[in-house]
C-alpha cells in the first residue's frame, strides 16, 4: 500500500515494485482526478491488473484501517510538503503530517502489517519551518516505542530534493524558458541535496531489507547551488550559456543550506559507503565523544555547472 500514491513517488514506486512481483499494489490518496489520470497511465502498461485505487485521507483512521487489511508493507508518502504553503496553513499540516502519521501507526499495528516505511525530508533536521517541524514529529511518531506497535516494523527514510518530481523546480523552469522569461532564483548561495527518483526508491527498498525497527535511513547525495543547477538546465534547454536569472528572494520558511544528519544524530548513527543509518536513541547512553560534524549541503560532494549538465543528460531529465 502506498499512501499519497498518485504523485511522482507513487508512479516510480509502482514501476519498480513490479520487479518484485507483488500480488497487489494499493494506491491510497484523496484526489480522484489524479487517481483517474494514473489509471489511464496504468492501462497502457502491464501494471493495471495488479493495482487497486482507494480514495481516502490519512486523517481518517477507519478508512486507513479498512484499506490496510491483508497488506504486508505500507509506504507512507502522503504529506503536505510545500514549505511556503504549509507556513500559511500550519494546522492543516498538523492534521496530515502528525495526526495522519499517528493513524498510520495505529492502523498498521491493528492490521498486523509487517513493515511500514515513512518518507521524510531533510527539512525535518534542525527545522525552522512548519513543514519541517511536522515532519520531524512524524519521524518521532513512526520510530518511537510509545504506542503499541505489535509485530510491525516501523522505520523512516530521509532525503532531500528529488529532481524531476512533480514538486521540483524543473517544471517551473520549463514554463519560464518556454515563455522566454528569466528563471527565478531565491538566493545565489542557496544549496540543496539532489536525488533522482530511482535513487529515492532504491533507498526505500534498502530500508525494507535492512530495518529492524526505529531507524532513519539516509542515502548519501551530492548537493549544488540552485543557481548552478539553473545555469546548467537553462543552457541545455535554450542553448544560451548566459540565460537570464531573476533574484526573487527567499520564500517564507526556507533555509540557505539543508542538513540530512545533525551533529547530535551522528552520535547514534552508523555510516557505510553509501548510507547513514540513525538508530533509535536510548534513554541512557554510554559516554560518546561530542562531534562537530554534520552531513549537510555544505559538507557533501558539490556539483558544479559542468557536472550538473552531464548528470542532466545522463539521467534523461530532458528528453
Amino acid at each position: 500500500m502506498i499512501t499519497g500514491g498518485t504523485g511522482s513517488f507513487g508512479h516510480q514506486m509502482i514501476t519498480e515494485l513490479m520487479n518484485y512481483n507483488p500480488r497487489e499494489v494499493r494506491i491510497f490518496s484523496r484526489d480522484e482526478a489524479k487517481q483517474h489520470t494514473m489509471s489511464i497511465w496504468l492501462s497502457e502498461t502491464n501494471l493495471k491488473d495488479k493495482t487497486k485505487f482507494f480514495i481516502g485521507d490519512v486523517r481518517d483512521y477507519e478508512r486507513l484501517s479498512a484499506t490496510m487489511k491483508n497488506v504486508d508493507v505500507v509506504f507512507h508518502a502522503a504529506a503536505l510538503k510545500q514549505v511556503p504553503t504549509v507556513e500559511s496553513h500550519v494546522e492543516e499540516a498538523v492534521k496530515t503530517n502528525i495526526l495522519g502519521a499517528r493513524n498510520i501507526v495505529k492502523a498498521a499495528a491493528d492490521n498486523n502489517v509487517a513493515d511500514v516505511i515513512a518518507i521524510s525530508t531533510d527539512k525535518a533536521v534542525k527545522p525552522v519551518n512548519a513543514m519541517g517541524m511536522t515532519k520531524a514529529l512524524q519521524e518521532k511518531l513512526i520510530i518511537s516505542d510509545e504506542m503499541s506497535k505489535g509485530k510491525t516494523t516501523f522505520s523512516c527514510v530521509r532525503y532531500g530534493n528529488v529532481l524531476g518530481s512533480r514538486a521540483s523546480v524543473l517544471p517551473v523552469w520549463d514554463d519560464r524558458i518556454n515563455k522566454g522569461k528569466p528563471i527565478p532564483i531565491t538566493h545565489p548561495e542557496m544549496r540543496r541535496f539532489f536525488l533522482t527518483l530511482h535513487e529515492a526508491i532504491s533507498l526505500v527498498f534498502y530500508a525494507v531489507e535492512n530495518a529492524n525497527g526505529g531507524e532513519i535511513f539516509i542515502r548519501k547525495a551530492p548537493a549544488s547551488k540552485i543557481i548552478d543547477l539553473a545555469k546548467a538546465y537553462a543552457e541545455i534547454m535554450s542553448g544560451d550559456e548566459n540565460y537570464p536569472m531573476e533574484m526573487v528572494g527567499i520564500r517564507a520558511g526556507e533555509k540557505i543550506d539543508e542538513v540530512l544528519v545533525s551533529e547530535e544524530e551522528m552520535r547514534h548513527a552508523k555510516e557505510s559507503q553509501d548510507h547513514f543509518v540513525i538508530e533509535r536513541e536510548k534513554e541512557f547512553n554510554t559516554y560518546t565523544e561530542l562531534l562537530n560534524f554534520e552531513y549537510s549541503t555544505k559538507t557533501t560532494t558539490q556539483l558544479g555547472v559542468r557536472e550538473l549538465k552531464n548528470l542532466i543528460i545522463k539521467m534523461k531529465w530532458i528528453e
